[in-house]
């Protein structure tokens, strides 16, 4: 190899040594620690949520169950927008 292929192919090398630590460096806070990610807030509990779960659980068997053609229902009515009270 020639000396300016050679002195080029170091160059590159050393830019991309350079991007890498000021990346890392960007990466961390003040006090020299790795940044973390802000936690995310604990979902509600969601009863229906847990019912589709279950009827989900239950596989074949959740076609003759009463209660996973009301968990039906009420998910169809959620995802439609419809109030089960007003029976739209």
């Amino acid at each position: 190899m020639e000396g300016s292929v050679l002195a080029r192919i170091a160059a590159i090398v050393f830019v991309a040594i350079a991007i890498t630590a000021a990346l890392v460096e960007m990466g961390r806070d003040e006090e020299g620690q790795a940044a973390r990610p802000a936690a995310l807030p604990l979902p509600e509990v969601d009863p229906l949520r847990a019912e589709q779960r279950r009827c989900q659980e239950l596989g074949a068997a959740a076609a003759s169950d009463p209660g996973c053609f009301a968990v039906w229902a009420a998910t169809r009515d959620r995802f439609l927008g419809r109030d089960r009270a007003g029976g739209e």
